[in-house]
């Protein structure tokens, strides 16, 4: 076991070839799953999370690859707050969320312990930072430099998020911050795939006002044209629900060449919500996909599931949209713009790896 830790250290470009033999491989078993999921947390809001081996077999033949990662915040249990009643979720408690860390090596050592073949099934994505701190991208950095071979992406992090950004602790993110563009410019730097979540507006917004983080987004967007951004959930949240022009808002971004490194996934039960709410809302989301197929991704936003059918509600919820797609498009948000994604960030990102190893000699954790 020791002599294949060490082979791994220093070959990485031979395990990238080894992961692309069983990449095509499993590309001519992907007919017979439904779907590729672009957003899972294998983990909750208290650290708590799904076995990986259970997970792969809650996926079985349905779902073909998952980008997988934990949840970057913790809900403290504050006995002053909510005395026995721990709680699971952050909207059980009015006690603070913090940055946790250690998500990404739990995420790193549970991928570690499936067989290549498995591991060809998942891309894990660093989470654990705080998007306010300027050594955010070095924690990314270390991630990479300590469990090579494993991440493909960074994210789903958070900037603006209904009843989230409040209760973090510390300081607020924001678009505004210089630390987001350290990590936007690493991503890219590297290839790594972005999963961010972003608001598109506040909670309870005044009717008619313009949506309060869209300008914002877009600049920061515009200005990271060379990393590959996917913007969860395409700004929608809880209560911050699909305003009037909504599809038109995205179809600005979609028809903008300078955007044309961002997509959007539409995973979330709320959003799926939204979309199958009327016939109209499917027709206006369907007619949007069609003209930007290439742009859109499906993802579950599972947390944590126990069950396939736990884990494939969303699925089930587009079913409406899914019907209303031609077969082409529906291939492609399903599952080609999640291939072409993801193994192209795979390649980058190995790429990377290889030439930037530690020196021989450096002191690095065991893996």
């Amino acid at each position: 076991m020791k002599q294949k830790r060490s082979t791994f250290r220093h070959s990485p470009s031979l395990i990238g070839v080894q992961f692309f033999c069983l990449l095509s491989a499993l590309s001519a078993q992907q007919p017979q799953f439904e779907f590729n999921d672009s957003h899972l947390h294998l983990t909750n809001y208290i650290q708590e999370g799904t076995d990986i081996h259970k997970f792969l077999e809650i996926m079985g033949t349905t779902t073909g690859r998952v980008a997988i990662f934990g949840i970057p915040l913790q809900q403290q249990w504050s006995f002053r707050v909510d005395a026995e009643r721990g709680p699971t979720y952050y909207l059980n408690s009015d006690a603070p969320l913090y940055y946790y860390s250690f998500t990404d090596a739990w995420i790193a050592t549970a991928y570690k312990a499936l067989s290549p073949q498995q591991q060809s099934r998942l891309d894990p994505m660093i989470t654990g930072f705080n998007p306010t701190d300027m050594y955010a991208a070095d924690h990314i950095r270390r991630v990479l430099r300590t469990f090579p071979g494993v991440f493909t992406g960074i994210g789903e992090f958070t900037i603006h998020k209904e009843f989230v950004s409040a209760k973090v602790a510390g300081s607020v993110a924001s678009l505004q911050d210089p630390a987001l563009d350290r990590i936007l410019d690493f991503a890219a730097e590297v290839g790594l795939v972005v999963i961010i979540h972003n608001d598109i507006d506040v909670p309870f917004a005044k009717e008619g006002s313009p949506p309060a983080y869209l300008n914002p987004m877009k600049v920061v967007l515009k200005r990271h044209s060379n990393a590959t951004i996917i913007w969860a959930h395409t700004g929608v949240g809880r209560v911050v629900r699909p305003i009037k022009d909504h599809a038109a808002h995205l179809e600005e971004i979609l028809r903008d060449p300078d955007f044309n490194h961002v997509c959007f996934d539409i995973s979330w039960d709320e959003v799926a919500k939204y979309v199958a709410a009327s016939p109209e809302a499917t027709r206006i989301t369907a007619g949007l996909i069609e003209r930007y197929p290439d742009r859109f991704l499906f993802g579950t936003d599972a947390v944590a599931p126990t069950s396939q059918s736990d884990y494939l509600k969303v699925f089930n919820q587009y079913r409406p949209l899914w019907n209303s797609l031609s077969a082409a498009t529906r291939d492609k948000v399903l599952k080609q713009n999640y291939e072409r994604i993801f193994n192209d960030a795979r390649h980058k990102v190995r790429t990377w790896e290889s030439t930037h190893r530690p020196p021989q000699g450096t002191h690095t954790p065991p893996l």
